[in-house]
């Protein structure tokens, strides 16, 4: 979390994540629920890529602020996704935090192409509006940390649901008790922790992972 205002740079780009990065997001999940028989996003207004149907004030307001924020949850019905594939539910879950990693890639072929040059992301000074590279870096960065962030394992993230699927039954049983506290556990991690202690064990984990990644597809 940042505790600054955000650079016009990044203003730019946050305005670009909450009109792409979540809309695709919450999309990825309907489209896969819809494919699997799942007609309930679909009912609610979800399969769409218009970013109204998808955008929460708070979350929205907290991207805008401090560069990390959420879309609404799209609705699923899991036990008609069970009745289809018992794979389904964990496929759905899977498809948000996968569309964030493709749309990361497909921003890094400029990079990869040779179309802009690493080197632009360094050339417009701190404050002043950002040049295309500098965009797209921030752009991949965030769509990453969306996906990554996506995938722990705690209630109410997607990666909740994926490791639910593969976990077998007795060890399926533990998580499932402790699932109820999973916001709880969320909240603890992201704020109380870091803030009253000063210990950041999902930055600790998350952070290596964005830069490495980052570096991956951009190859800097």
């Amino acid at each position: 979390m940042q505790n600054f205002l955000p650079t016009p740079s990044q203003l730019i780009v946050y305005g670009i994540i909450l009109l792409t990065a979540f809309p695709v997001h919450e999309f990825a999940h309907a489209w896969v629920a819809d494919r699997f028989g799942d007609s309930t996003p679909r009912a609610n207004g979800r399969l769409t890529l218009n970013p109204l149907a998808h955008l929460d004030l708070i979350g929205s307001l907290m991207m805008i602020l401090v560069g990390f924020g959420y879309a609404k949850p799209v609705p699923i019905n899991p036990y008609i996704l069970q009745r289809h594939s018992r794979s389904a539910t964990m496929l759905v879950s899977i498809a948000g935090p996968t569309s964030n990693l493709i749309m990361a890639i497909f921003a890094s072929l400029f990079f990869r192409l040779g179309i802009i040059s690493t080197d632009a992301i360094y050339t417009a000074p701190a404050g002043f509006l950002p040049n295309f590279g500098q965009i797209l870096l921030i752009f991949i960065r965030i769509n990453l940390l969306l996906m990554l962030f996506n995938m722990l394992p705690l209630f109410p993230l997607d990666g909740e649901k994926v490791l639910d699927y593969f976990l077998p039954p007795s060890a399926a049983r533990v998580f499932e008790s402790i699932r109820p506290y999973g916001t709880m556990i969320l909240l603890i991690l992201v704020f109380v922790l870091p803030r009253l202690f000063g210990i950041d064990l999902l930055g600790t984990i998350i952070v290596p992972a964005l830069n490495n990644l980052t570096r991956l597809l951009i190859g800097a």
